[in-house]
């Protein structure tokens, strides 16, 4: 007798449909194909176990099951409970006729109960896309696969329980999520920059970066905040749509690092790996390619702290998902896609003693150690930072005033005005979303300036040396100063303050 049952295998954030062919016929064995990795062959062993301590046996008879497609590598003990399920209908234990409906997944114990497996979510959205009526997972992932409307999610805890299901012996109900309570979870948990005292000028900086989609350095001396502030980034940052929540969840199911009975994210997320981070565990990849820290942190921020000890091929391969918001993972047989829309962040001290620039404390580094420190910083990797701002040491009076700071809340909603703007900018534009991503003919087209603009523009970077690289970031940025107050043009006072946050490209820097 031969039996379909249906599974999915994951690739890249995607899922792919498994179909699971078993085929029982005279004589003794078992023979599973279709490109299974080891632990998927092991299933055999906990299937059996888990049938017989549920007093279910399989007929003495040679059993060869086909996973297809076959050129599709089978990997993980996902597979073990539609392999089972698939066996006992073959067996004539099971009505197959209910198969066809549901993609199956799960990992059996040996006593026949079901754990948690990667990647629920992505099968759910192939499910409901390939026209299957739901899927039967483990009840520990049932809560990540409801936020998929349009199919029945069947969460059940035993091997038992899912054969009783398909026989039509019990009945189960599906479950169902109300999104929009969910989604109202927003900025809960994020630390508020009315804790911040001072530093006035810092939390504009992060303002206009969030309001533009910009990558920020910050540089200062130990103890000044950059820390502190780079984490309450996340709460000025607009609301993740739901199209959002559902690709930054995904990435995290994936990687298998979703909270256990976690629905969906609703905040941005903000990844900060530690400076010993391999290049491999950034961006992604290993033998079974597994998404990185850029990927983790799509629609929301990677904070990288004390760039310059960063190894220099670690940083080096930021520099193509920074232009092309995807990471692309080549292996012989398959080739992976993450995305990786994040701002970057980061903090660095601005010498190897941390004081130069201090108004408090003296710089003890050697003549020419500060251009040395930051050499450790690529110029291409700096080109693709738009806003660099100096923080210093907030002044014992500013940290005992009780007099409140801004809101996170009320700055968020500034950003989400000039986001607004951006939107209606971009609307024909496919893949831009804010000013940080505008290409060269864009920027010719939507950062039109006047003649004391340009000229402003000229004397800033023949009297600070600035760079030629820093011409179109001073741009971009201006774009975004004027869309937070309201403006249609960029005036010089925009174009000034753009000027003022490129610090690091003044050949007067370190000296």
């Amino acid at each position: 007798m031969l039996v379909k049952s249906y599974s999915a295998a994951v690739q890249g954030i995607d899922a792919v449909v498994i179909t699971i062919e078993v085929h029982i016929h005279q004589g003794v064995g078992f023979t599973l194909v279709g490109l299974p990795d080891n632990a998927v062959k092991e299933s055999y062993e906990r299937i059996n176990s888990a049938l017989q301590v549920n007093g279910l046996r399989l007929s003495g008879k040679q059993r060869v099951v086909n996973m297809s497609p076959a050129d599709i590598k089978k990997e993980g003990s996902a597979f073990d409970l539609p392999l089972a399920i698939g066996m006992l209908a073959a067996d004539e234990q099971i009505i197959s006729r209910h198969l066809e409906e549901f993609i199956i997944m799960g990992e059996l114990s040996l006593d026949g109960s079901l754990r948690p497996v990667k990647g629920v979510l992505p099968i759910a959205l192939k499910a409901k896309t390939e026209g299957f009526r739901g899927v039967i997972i483990p009840a520990d992932n049932v809560r990540e696969a409801a936020v998929v409307d349009g199919i029945e999610v069947y969460g059940l805890e035993t091997l038992l329980d899912v054969v009783r299901f398909l026989n039509d012996q019990q009945q189960f109900e599906p479950m169902h999520l109300e999104m929009s309570s969910i989604m109202q979870q927003q900025y809960s948990n994020i630390p508020d920059f009315s804790d911040v005292k001072g530093q006035e000028n810092v939390k504009r900086a992060l303002e206009v970066a969030a309001a533009g989609g910009h990558n920020l350095l910050m540089v200062g001396p130990p103890g000044a905040g950059k820390s502190m502030m780079a984490k309450r980034l996340p709460g000025i940052l607009p609301p993740l749509t739901l199209q959002e929540a559902l690709e930054t969840t995904k990435i995290h199911s994936v990687a298998g690092i979703l909270e256990k009975g976690k629905a969906l994210i609703v905040e941005r997320p903000f990844r900060s790996p530690h400076h010993t981070v391999s290049d491999v565990a950034l961006v992604g990849g290993g033998a079974n390619p597994m998404p990185g820290e850029i990927s983790l942190a799509h629609n929301g921020v990677l904070f990288l702290d004390e760039l310059p000890e960063y190894k220099r091929t670690v940083l080096e391969v930021m520099r193509q998902p920074l232009e092309d918001r995807k990471i692309c993972i080549a292996r012989v047989k398959q080739t992976v896609e993450y995305p990786a829309g994040f701002m970057l962040v980061a903090a660095m001290n601005p010498c190897p003693c941390g004081h130069y620039n201090d108004p408090t404390k003296p710089c003890t580094c050697s003549p020419g150690a500060v251009h040395r420190y930051l050499s450790r910083i690529s110029g291409p990797l700096l080109d693709r930072i738009d806003i660099q701002v100096e923080i210093v040491p907030v002044p014992f009076l500013k940290l005992s005033d009780n007099t409140p700071s801004e809101s996170s809340s009320v700055i968020r909603e500034r950003v989400i005005k000039a986001r607004e703007i951006q939107t209606e900018r971009f609307k024909d534009s496919n893949g831009i979303h804010c000013n940080a991503q505008m290409s060269s003919r864009q920027l010719r087209t939507f950062c039109k300036v006047s003649e004391q603009s340009l000229q402003l523009l000229n004397m800033a970077m023949q009297r600070f040396g600035l760079s030629a690289r820093a011409y179109d970031r001073i741009l971009k940025v201006s774009r975004t100063i004027a869309d937070l107050e309201g403006s249609q043009d960029i005036q010089p006072q925009h174009i000034r303050e753009a000027i003022s946050y490129r610090n690091l490209d003044r050949d007067s820097w370190g000296e």
